[in-house]
């Protein structure tokens, strides 16, 4: 029998997905503008509502690269700018920088959320001040896998020093900083639809804009910057950067299971949690506080391999073996080759957490037997003094233990025999113990 594939973080349809793409068809509106578009763009602003910005909008565009673009060319960052960048993230948050002959500058993260570090941003941002004579043009933050970063802490910073923030929340759709949605939080917010999201529209994603002024903008950058003439005019450079009429009509089926998919991710971490409490030399990455609430994008584990006697390689060459993907965390920016002559700030936390973390598996269609199987494979040979967890428990618990016979050592050996040959005596007078 072939063994079940289990995904790192599959698609997973609600079930109301062809309704709206069939709605699409029979309209002719495949496009990319229609009423999919507007109304996924509305919900999504529903979902999204923060009490301190109740102008804020949402556009949504062909992927979460294209937002970033668009709000970092809206910020006004230009060809030898300086952009400071956390370097603990998935490529296309630097690589946008560089689209418009910008410069990366990189900032390492902090231990109990593995975001940007503040204190690492204030050397930079006084660092490349000192070397420039400018201030860095913007702030890009990241909340990996689902964590919020210190999100106050980094608004302080952006206040003081009058950058503006770029939250890229492309994986922390449904997270949450003291009860408010990430996304909401920077002078622009970002998030991806990408197929491997908490929600999908294939490929899409929005861009959080605070006015409705800034997101007419954002319209206008993204449908080929066309002048409002009855001709083609065009005074700016533009992009294709539209979601299709199809395209957000899966995002509306995908949005009405979207509370239900945040809670299984969840689930699905606590499950994780719990199975490996008190395994030596294995972390679970957890919320720091009651402020943060991640959606648990991807659950990530830290092997410290002297202790648990793996290395994360060899967990994920186990889980390759049978048929289960896994994947290392994010390589940080600054030690990528298309970026290392970039000025780089920090200690090196981010290069630890790349050499000792793993992604398990943590998609809807992640079943708890699921989940059972990929810790058991974890735990393959684990050190002999906690080697099988089911088996330790067994070892303790009378109701597992052998039950040992009895010898009555008063009689001689041929009067027990002779009494377990005759049965009968035995059940006459009782003779046996």
């Amino acid at each position: 029998m072939k063994t079940k594939k289990i995904w790192l973080s599959l698609a997973q349809m609600s079930g109301h997905e062809m309704e709206f793409v069939q709605e699409a068809f029979d309209s002719n509106w495949v496009a990319p503008m229609g009423p999919n578009v507007n109304e996924f763009e509305k919900s999504l602003q529903q979902y999204l509502a923060n009490k301190d910005n109740p102008s804020q909008q949402v556009v949504a565009l062909s992927s979460g690269t294209s937002a970033l673009h668009l709000a970092l060319l809206q910020m006004g960052v230009g060809v030898g700018d300086e952009v400071i960048c956390q370097s603990f993230t998935f490529a296309a948050t630097a690589n946008v920088i560089r689209y418009l002959g910008a410069k990366p500058v990189f900032v390492d993260s902090e231990s109990s959320t593995w975001n940007i570090s503040p204190e690492y941003l204030v050397q930079a941002i006084e660092w490349r001040l000192a070397v420039t004579g400018q201030l860095p043009k913007a702030i890009i933050f990241v909340n990996l896998y689902g964590m919020p970063a210190q999100i106050d802490k980094l608004k302080e910073i952006s206040e003081k020093y009058c950058i503006p923030l770029l939250e890229d929340a492309a994986e922390s759709l449904g997270s949450e900083y003291k009860n408010e949605k990430c996304g909401t939080f920077g002078d622009f917010g970002v998030i991806s639809f990408n197929g491997n999201k908490i929600i999908t529209t294939s490929g899409g994603g929005a861009l959080i804009c605070k006015t409705e002024a800034v997101a007419k903008k954002t319209l206008f950058y993204a449908t080929q910057a066309r002048e409002n003439e009855v001709y083609y005019q065009h005074k700016e450079v533009g992009y294709n950067y539209r979601l299709s009429n199809v395209s957000a009509g899966i995002g509306r089926g995908q949005l009405m299971a979207l509370d239900k998919f945040v809670e299984i991710r969840r689930r699905n971490h606590d499950l994780y949690t719990r199975l490996l409490a008190n395994i030596s030399g294995i972390t679970v990455q957890q919320n720091p506080s009651n402020d943060y609430n991640s959606n648990f994008w991807l659950t990530c584990i830290l092997i410290d391999s002297e202790k648990f006697g793996k290395t994360p390689d060899q967990i994920r060459e186990l889980m390759d073996s049978e048929e289960i993907e896994t994947r290392p965390l994010w390589k940080p920016m600054h030690l990528q080759p298309v970026f290392e002559k970039f000025p780089y700030c920090g200690d090196g936390i981010s290069e630890n957490l790349f050499k000792t973390g793993l992604c398990l598996p943590s998609g809807v269609a992640v079943t708890s037997e699921d989940i059972y199987r990929i810790v058991e494979i974890i735990l393959t040979d684990y050190p002999p003094v906690e080697k099988k967890i089911s088996q330790r428990h067994k070892d303790i618990d009378v109701r597992y233990r052998p039950k040992k016979k009895v010898e009555n050592n008063l009689q001689p050996r041929w009067i027990r025999q002779f009494l377990l040959n005759n049965t009968l005596l035995v059940k006459m007078f009782n003779l046996l113990p």
